[in-house]
């Protein structure tokens, strides 16, 4: 069992302006440790992708899980340049390299990286709020608010994926019961020929956590 990346180097201070990890943050890491054999052994990513990293403790774990044998990139993107620093700081706290981009999702990224992503993982804004919250200048808000259905922000995302991964990629993306997670699966199946299935999922209070997961 891997341990939780250590993240005594973040202080009260920075989670005023970025996502402490929680709930669904472990949701993540626990669904990436669950399909390790997959990863390592069948997927062996050249370029793994983290959208909205926040703390960079998903990819650092990710980084953990692949171990010090892999020679994989781990690129991690956010809006918030915040995370950005602090993502950079988990991954030297932990001796994992990451390379964190400051930009909206994955613009910029694209055509470069068509097709060569290999592991895709996003943890997004996915709390439902007025539509209003999601572009609100306050940047830890940006990091839950995910508007009609908490979807805004997802819906955004998916057509980016088909875009990103490569032919043998995984796409893990947490979502919970209100962003409908069943209508997101059609979509992905009917648009872009994806199957998917659910990896893990949990109650946290009373919201149902789920990861998905998604391979062409």
């Amino acid at each position: 069992m891997l341990l939780t990346p250590k993240l005594d180097h973040i202080t009260t201070a920075d989670y005023e302006n970025v996502y402490e990890p929680a709930e669904d943050t472990f949701l993540f890491m626990d669904a990436l440790e669950k399909d390790a054999n997959l990863i390592k052994e069948q997927v062996k990513p050249s370029i793994c992708l983290e959208i909205g990293s926040g703390s960079g403790c998903i990819s650092t774990f990710l980084g953990q899980l692949l171990g010090d044998s892999s020679k994989s990139l781990i690129l991690c993107t956010d809006i918030n340049p915040y995370a950005s620093q602090i993502t950079l700081k988990t991954g030297k706290s932990n001796m994992i390299q990451l390379d964190p981009i400051l930009t909206d999702l994955t613009s910029g990224l694209l055509p470069r990286l068509r097709h060569s992503v290999d592991i895709l993982c996003f943890n997004p804004p996915y709390v439902v709020t007025p539509s209003e919250e999601v572009n609100s200048s306050n940047l830890i808000e940006k990091a839950w608010a995910g508007g009609v259905d908490g979807r805004e922000v997802i819906d955004r995302t998916l057509p980016l994926v088909d875009e990103l991964l490569s032919a043998r990629g995984v796409f893990y993306l947490l979502v919970i019961s209100e962003n409908k997670p069943d209508d997101i699966r059609i979509i992905m199946q009917e648009r872009y020929k994806f199957q998917s299935e659910v990896v893990l999922s949990r109650l946290s209070g009373r919201e149902k956590e789920i990861i998905l997961k998604f391979r062409r």
